[in-house]
């Protein structure tokens, strides 16, 4: 596969696309949702054979849960361009404007990144998201999927360069590669000539290889060891609601919950009753000496554990002396994302809020709502866990870049 060829149509592309009004980017993705549904049986035979593999290979059901598509789903990546088009576009916004003494004006104006490439394993909705999004943003985006993903990724990029072609745009505007080999991965990584940013949207060895091998700057998004802590001045109610919601709503995505803190003055009366809650669900638990006593069929933590994404139906219990053991065990085993604290103290809220470093902090509240779509992005093309640039679900500001603009009249440096 000719990388470097597709790298300097994705430049090219890129260019035109800068140039493009907002009405007319706007007008694309509204086209582009509609063409999803037009074309909805195509993906979803893709996306059949994908699953259909994906089982004889008796890949994790987590894993496949990811990667199927539905009709809801796919309505769910409609409505997500369709948001999207109603976003503000954030290119050509000027962030300040001041003048200088000597008369310069010096502003900063917002522009797109360039040419965007996003390595993503199993969820085939990132080729509808990241399409959306870096195109809203002036960006062309080079998209490889992993190898479980392929026809499905494949379906879903050929209905947007299909919109682009008819609507006499560069289709190289979106760009899917086909080879999914490792080798053709690590070539990916070095096409610092022509790829601006590198986004790796996955497990912990994708990201690990992405930020050891590549050439281009890269932002870290995904891996999610997600924690709650039950204060002592906790509602028992908000308590399972949010445990269940965040552990077993979606377990094999990265917001979900992935660890449980609770004070020790309430473990005698709250640890039987999550118990309970979690393993009428099929949650294997796993916990400390006081967890083992108080719920049968807890399988005692390892020191691995603490530090372990499961993605699964499984969640580690620990009990914390108080807030400070709290926040000390999170913050040594978390991977940045998404923390909650459920209290009805607010002293405890503000210090954990001020305390929990993360790219997310919750109050009484799912981490499961760490999400572009939740957060009223239209998509996400990530959830950032590093501290430049971006942090956070990752939507269309976070796509831009900025330069200064300096009106001048004349004047001269002494």
């Amino acid at each position: 596969m000719d990388l470097i060829k597709i790298g300097k149509l994705a430049k090219s592309a890129s260019e035109e696309l800068s140039k493009l009004n907002t009405d007319t980017k706007n007008k694309i993705l509204l086209e582009s949702a509609k063409a999803l549904l037009e074309n909805q049986e195509n993906i979803l035979m893709a996306n059949k054979k994908d699953v259909q593999e994906a089982i004889k290979k008796e890949i994790r059901n987590a894993f496949i849960d990811r990667l199927t598509l539905n009709e809801k789903r796919i309505n769910e990546m409609t409505q997500g361009l369709e948001e999207i088009s109603r976003l503000d576009d954030p290119v050509g916004q000027y962030i300040q404007n001041k003048t200088l003494p000597n008369g310069l004006i010096v502003g900063q104006k917002r522009v797109p990144l360039g040419v965007v490439a996003i390595i993503f394993e199993s969820r085939p909705n990132v080729a509808a998201d990241a399409f959306g999004l870096c195109y809203k943003s002036g960006n062309a985006v080079i998209l490889r999927g992993g190898k479980e993903s392929i026809n499905t990724n494949v379906a879903i990029v050929n209905v947007f360069r299909d919109v682009l072609r008819k609507n006499n745009l560069s289709e190289n505007m979106v760009q899917i590669i086909m080879d999914t080999s490792r080798e053709v991965a690590q070539e990916l990584m070095r096409l610092d000539e022509y790829i601006d940013v590198l986004i790796p949207r996955g497990g912990v060895a994708l990201i690990e290889t992405v930020v050891k091998n590549s050439t281009i700057p890269c932002i870290h998004t995904g891996v999610g060891n997600c924690h709650i802590f039950v204060d002592e001045f906790y509602d028992v109610k908000k308590a399972v609601d949010i445990i269940i919601n965040a552990k077993t709503q979606r377990p094999g995505v990265c917001n979900a919950a992935e660890k449980l803190l609770i004070h020790e003055k309430i473990a005698d009366d709250f640890l039987p009753t999550i118990g309970k809650e979690l393993l009428e669900r099929k949650v294997e638990i796993r916990g400390d000496k006081i967890t083992l006593e108080k719920i049968i069929g807890a399988k005692e933590a390892t020191e691995e554990d603490w530090s372990t994404e499961y993605e699964d139906y499984i969640m580690a219990l620990r009990i914390v002396k108080d807030l400070d053991e709290a926040i000390m065990h999170i913050n040594k085993y978390n991977t940045k994302h998404s923390e909650a604290i459920i209290t009805e103290n607010y002293s405890n809220a503000q210090k954990f809020l001020n305390e929990i470093d993360a790219a997310a902090v919750y109050v009484n509240a799912s981490t499961r709502f760490t999400d572009g779509g939740q957060f009223g992005f239209g998509a996400e093309i990530g959830i950032s866990t590093q501290k430049l640039h971006a942090r956070g679900p990752m939507g269309l500001k976070e796509l831009t870049t900025t330069k200064y603009i300096i009106y001048g009249n004349g004047q001269i440096r002494q």
